[in-house]
């Protein structure tokens, strides 16, 4: 596991950096679909997840989920184009979850992504801490403990 700042990142999960997702394979070409440690601390606390419906068909860099806390609301985009296969309907319910558990019971969608090069521009494992270091400082965030 990486640590950057004070915010963690499993390594087996591939990370989209500039929108502060990640994804991790299952069955059937099938990906799960989450915010990360980061993208939450920019949230801050979130309160309300509002995702595409299942069936939607979403285009790179385009928002696959709306997320709200406070006195916030935002995109969570994709990485690549791709088709929303399933909502985890325990996150709609209650949208904490994402603060408690971003890496687990906090995911947000499955997605099948359209084409089999979805991975570039993605990064994982000894990636991880370099490129989210990189990203931290081009952004001047401290990092956890800063709010």
């Amino acid at each position: 596991m990486a640590t950057v700042r004070g915010c963690v990142f499993p390594d087996h999960l591939l990370y989209d950096v500039p929108h502060h997702t990640w994804y991790t394979p299952v069955d059937g070409g099938l990906l799960r679909f989450g915010i990360s440690e980061v993208g939450l601390l920019l949230a801050r606390e979130v309160l309300v997840f509002t995702p595409k419906r299942v069936g939607h068909e979403f285009e790179k860099d385009r928002s696959l989920a709306t997320l709200e806390s406070a006195k916030w609301v935002g995109s969570v985009r994709s990485a690549f184009d791709g088709t929303v296969v399933a909502i985890n309907e325990a996150l709609v319910q209650r949208a904490t979850l994402a603060n408690e558990d971003c890496y687990g019971e906090g995911w947000m969608l499955l997605v099948c992504p359209a084409q089999s090069d979805w991975r570039e521009g993605l990064v994982t494992g000894a990636e991880i801490a370099p490129a989210y270091e990189a990203w931290m400082e081009s952004a001047a965030f401290a990092g956890r403990g800063i709010f």
